[in-house]
């Protein structure tokens, strides 16, 4: 059975959210939501997941699944939200908790904050099988870009996070903590290794001027397109590539709010004594 998937582009931060479902009036999963947030003023707003909450309601769908396919440092996750709107358990990679470890120092998170997952509903592992109605679903480890990276899939489609982008953009950068190009590397081999007709979901797309955005492709046009890691392109060659190319890229524009929300599930940091709640900028840390 194949999935019935919907796509919701986010031009504010070049990311692709995905309502996948077995039929209408069955079971879906979203993937990486997207909690609007303007740095400027420091305030959020819940446009971009109201148009899966939408979706969801107008299909007449029950939410089994809000997949995380890693902490994104770009935008904040709107997964907290969604559940609260719509149920369902926030799941990611069990790696979560090596990321969680690194960011509660570089913040100085609270006391109560513990690296330990159990701020997600379920933490998934390499090859476990999960549904999605009446849709087989398997996470896939693919670490690198992050060490918690999960892939989801369902079918003949993966949803394959910030590990691969477009073929005309290439790879994620390996650069933040825990990130590891030779690991990438091994993590593409593994999505490229699917029967060629796969099809994959991208989670970004940061289209080449002229190109209208895009985040559907397949194994056979990744493995002889994709500009970092087509096929013939060894190890080393990539890791060198990527290294150079790391260096020269400044950090996102939301890494600093966005990773402080996204390894609580989406959840803001608790209110101070006076009611307000505060994301830190730690200064000079990354």
């Amino acid at each position: 059975m194949k999935p019935q998937i919907q796509a919701f582009f986010d031009d504010a931060t070049w990311t692709v959210s995905y309502v996948v479902f077995d039929k209408t009036g069955g079971h879906c999963a979203l993937v990486d939501s997207v909690l609007d947030y303007d740095p400027k003023s420091g305030r959020t707003r819940t446009h971009s997941a109201d148009r899966l909450v939408e979706f969801v309601q107008n299909q007449g769908l029950t939410v089994q699944w809000i997949l995380e396919t890693h902490a994104h440092a770009d935008h904040l996750s709107a997964a907290h939200y969604l559940r609260k709107k719509l149920g369902g358990k926030i799941a990611i990679g069990a790696a979560i908790t090596r990321v969680q470890d690194v960011f509660k120092a570089i913040f100085h998170l609270e006391p109560e904050f513990h690296p330990d997952g159990s701020q997600f509903n379920h933490l998934l592992h390499d090859e476990e099988v999960f549904h999605i109605g009446q849709l087989e679903a398997r996470a896939l480890a693919v670490p690198g870009h992050t060490p918690a990276c999960m892939a989801y899939q369902v079918a003949d489609a993966v949803f394959v996070g910030d590990t691969l982008f477009m073929p005309d953009v290439g790879t994620a950068r390996c650069d933040f903590p825990g990130g590891n190009a030779h690991t990438l590397y091994q993590s593409v081999r593994k999505l490229l290794s699917l029967p060629d007709e796969t099809r994959l979901f991208m989670c970004h797309d940061y289209p080449p001027a002229g190109r209208a955005a895009a985040w559907q492709t397949t194994v056979a046009d990744q493995r002889a397109h994709n500009i970092h890691v087509h096929d013939g392109v060894t190890e080393e060659a990539f890791v060198e590539l990527r290294t150079r190319r790391d260096a020269t890229l400044e950090m996102p524009v939301l890494i600093l709010p966005s990773v402080q929300v996204n390894i609580r599930a989406g959840a803001m940091p608790p209110p101070e004594d006076n009611g307000v709640t505060y994301l830190k900028i730690p200064v000079n840390a990354l």
